[in-house]
């Protein structure tokens, strides 16, 4: 039997990988946490266009662990550490009026661009709220690379919004270590 002791264990390049306090309390340097990560949800109704994509503007954080989630002006995410990213997202499609909702489209955007893409369609059978939820894996740079959520409803009276209230629609991402 072996026993090792330390109470740093650092990487080639003098980066502290874990540490000990001598007490059993462990902590990492940042390089095995699923940091940067956000959740942020939208906190009312967002009147939209018929048919048109649309930014959805999630305004609300729950969490941002480096403040790299924008939830004013361009309700983006901007990671500043590189990797692969979990994204995922909930958007709700309300036609206001009861039993118009033919169409919800959810997208999520990197760089201005849809890379992930989820539909449902009602054709005939016209319904009166539908959530639909998203997920993918992302590479990201760490510097200039950013995601978006991106909604697009289709409603018979042609007044669609992104609905809300009730945390239906959010939108969150989270580093993968190890990936």
């Amino acid at each position: 039997m072996s026993i090792l002791k330390v109470n740093t264990i650092q990487d080639k390049g003098g980066n502290t990988l874990l540490s000990s306090d001598g007490a059993g309390a462990i902590s990492s340097g940042g390089a095995i946490t699923n940091t940067p990560a956000f959740e942020a949800q939208l906190t009312s109704t967002q009147s939209i266009t018929d048919l048109t994509y649309t930014k959805v503007e999630i305004d609300n954080e729950i969490f941002d662990t480096n403040n790299c989630y924008d939830n004013s002006t361009n309700y983006r995410f901007t990671p500043n550490v590189s990797g692969k990213y979990f994204v995922y997202a909930s958007l709700a499609g309300d036609p206001i009026a009861s039993n118009e909702l033919e169409e919800v489209r959810v997208n999520i955007y990197k760089n201005g661009s849809s890379i992930r893409s989820t539909v449902i369609n009602f054709s005939d059978n016209d319904a009166r709220l539908a959530t639909l939820s998203i997920q993918a894996t992302v590479d990201m740079n760490g510097t200039t690379d950013y995601l978006e959520l991106y909604g697009r409803v289709n409603d018979i009276s042609g007044s669609p919004q992104f609905y809300g209230l009730n945390n239906e629609t959010y939108f969150g991402a989270y580093r993968i270590i190890g990936a």
